[in-house]
C-alpha cells in the first residue's frame, strides 16, 4: 500500500507520562484513507492530526454509521516497540462493519496502516511502567445524505494517545454496578460491534 506522508511544521509538545491519564492528548499524526462505492479504498495518507470537515447532513451524525477499535504498542524493557495482536482488531472490525453494512478494511491493510502510523509516532510511545501508545481505528460513513441507507462514501481513520491506566486506581480492584433494568445488548442486534452508538446507550447505566 502506498502511503502519503505530510510532515506537520511544528511537532506538539509530550506530556508528562507520570501524568498521562486516558486519552487527552493526541500525536503529531493521524492515518487517513477513503473509500467510494466506485474506487473502493484509496488514498492512503499520514497527515497532521487536527480537525476535520463534517458536512451537517453526513450520515454518520444522523444515523450513527460508525465503527471503531482500541488496541497498545508497548514499550518494552530493551526499548522496542510492540504491538499485541492487530490482525485480531482488524477481524473484528469487519465483523462489525458488516453487521452495519460498511465497508469491509482488509486485514493486511489495517496491520500496515497501524505499523505505518506508530513507526511515524515512535517517539510517543512512553516508557514509564503502565503506559502505552493507545491506538484508536475507526471508520465513519461520509456520504451527506438524510434517509437510512447505506452510504456510498466512507473514512478510515488511525488517531494515538499515550496512556496511563484507563482507571485512576490501575490494575487495583474497582468498585462496579451491575445494570438489570437498562441493556446495552440483545439477541439479533449490534451489541457484539464496536459501534458508538453502543456506548452511548450505555452511559445513563453510569450516572
Amino acid at each position: 500500500m502506498d502511503i502519503r506522508f505530510e510532515k506537520r511544521p511544528v511537532l506538539k509538545e509530550k506530556p508528562d507520562q507520570k501524568n498521562l491519564g486516558f486519552g487527552k492528548y493526541m500525536t503529531d499524526y493521524m492515518f487517513v484513507m477513503d473509500w467510494t462505492k466506485e474506487d473502493g479504498w484509496k488514498d492512503a495518507r499520514i497527515v497532521p492530526e487536527g480537525p476535520i470537515t463534517m458536512d451537517p447532513a453526513c450520515v454518520t451524525l444522523h444515523y450513527a454509521q460508525e465503527t471503531f477499535e482500541g488496541m497498545k504498542a508497548y514499550r518494552t524493557a530493551e526499548g522496542k516497540i510492540q504491538l499485541f495482536r492487530p490482525e485480531m482488531n482488524a477481524k473484528r472490525m469487519i465483523n462489525s462493519n458488516a453487521r452495519l453494512c460498511m465497508p469491509e478494511f482488509p486485514v493486511d491493510m489495517f496491520v500496515e496502516a497501524v505499523e505505518a502510523l506508530v513507526k511515524v509516532e515512535a517517539d510517543w510511545v512512553p516508557s514509564e511502567p503502565n503506559t502505552s501508545l493507545y491506538i484508536r481505528p475507526f471508520m465513519f460513513a461520509t456520504e451527506a445524505a438524510l434517509g437510512v441507507h447505506m452510504a456510498n462514501a466512507y473514512k478510515f481513520m488511525i488517531i494515538c494517545c499515550p496512556v496511563g491506566a484507563y482507571y485512576a486506581a490501575g490494575l487495583n480492584p474497582v468498585k462496579i454496578l451491575v445494570e438489570d433494568e437498562l441493556v446495552r445488548a440483545v439477541k439479533g442486534g449490534t451489541g457484539f460491534t464496536k459501534c458508538g452508538g453502543n456506548y452511548a446507550g450505555s452511559i445513563l447505566g453510569q450516572v
